[in-house]
């Protein structure tokens, strides 16, 4: 009986990590659901993608032409002006709001009053259609019945043409994107603020750091993922941008708010669908040069921190 015992014991001994690894471990049809989604709406698109800019294709037929749509849309007229303008447009945008994000979190961390409701408040735009925002900003910048250039005009200042003027378009622009964007960058350095562990704080008090080195030498290195995240997300949708600009100027006037993907979107209105889809895989090699490597600097940097 002992030895009976003894090897029940050591058997349930033995099974115990094993039930301790399958209640841990998932299953590999629970990944099942999501990898097919991933597949059909990512990876199918993407390959095809890659296939047709090779091509001159309808929605009937396909012929290849080997690499005659990437020369023809290097070829495009003023697309130097799409490329430099998608650049400045990122740069502005993720800039803008991994500062003005950081500041805001920091005050709505802070003991403000009606803290809760301003932070919906912050974030309200983010929820909004960006379709709605661009249609809604074409009116309040208007340069003769726009809301901001009568009230610019009712205190004595002649208002500019916002989205009329080629050297303020883009930036006017950019402007309304990191009105609408700063919210979740501003949500995410909250999350990343309190996560930092108060005794850093108190340390600092009993050290008698002022407020504004203790931002500098706990909060902004702390936050270091937060920022990360920020700069990645805000660039990836810098340089994909198209809605907002679509919507308020058509990438005019002229083409000086043009970017990349108004170009591609031109291309595929005029029905050059090979041009416009040749046009797509530049964007994401553009996009894929630029963040991976920014990605994986930034986060050897976190990691020596």
């Amino acid at each position: 009986m002992t030895s009976a015992s003894t090897a029940a014991r050591r058997g349930a001994s033995t099974r115990r990590p094993s039930r301790r690894r399958d209640h841990f471990a998932y299953p590999g049809w629970f990944y099942a659901p999501a990898a097919v989604i991933y597949a059909v709406l990512f990876l199918v698109p993407t390959f095809a993608s890659f296939y047709f800019a090779f091509t001159r294709w309808t929605f009937t037929t396909s012929e290849f032409t080997g690499f005659d749509n990437f020369i023809t849309f290097f070829t495009q007229p003023r697309l130097s002006t799409s490329f430099t303008n998608t650049l400045i447009y990122a740069t502005l945008t993720s800039g803008a709001k991994v500062a003005i994000g950081l500041v805001l979190a920091v005050v709505l961390t802070s003991g403000i009053f009606a803290r809760g409701y301003l932070r919906a408040v912050v974030f309200f735009p983010v929820l909004v259609s960006t379709i709605g925002v661009g249609i809604t900003f074409k009116v309040l910048l208007d340069p003769f019945d726009g809301v901001v250039n009568k009230a610019l005009a009712a205190i004595g200042v002649r208002g500019p043409g916002w989205l009329t003027d080629p050297d303020l378009a883009l930036y006017s622009i950019a402007a309304v994107d990191v009105w609408k964007g700063v919210g979740l960058a501003t949500l995410i350095y909250i999350a990343g603020i309190v996560a930092i562990p108060d005794e850093y704080y108190e340390a600092a008090r009993v050290d008698g750091s002022s407020a504004w080195s203790t931002f500098w030498t706990i909060t902004v290195p702390l936050v270091r993922p937060a920022t990360v995240t920020v700069v990645i997300l805000s660039l990836i949708g810098g340089l994909r941008t198209f809605d907002l600009i679509w919507a308020m100027t058509g990438g005019g006037p002229g083409f000086a708010s043009d970017t990349v993907a108004s170009v591609i979107y031109k291309q595929y209105a005029a029905g050059f669908y090979g041009l416009s889809t040749a046009g797509n895989v530049i964007l994401f090699l553009l996009i894929t040069g630029i963040v991976l490597p920014l990605f994986l600097f930034l986060n050897r940097k976190s990691k020596e921190l």
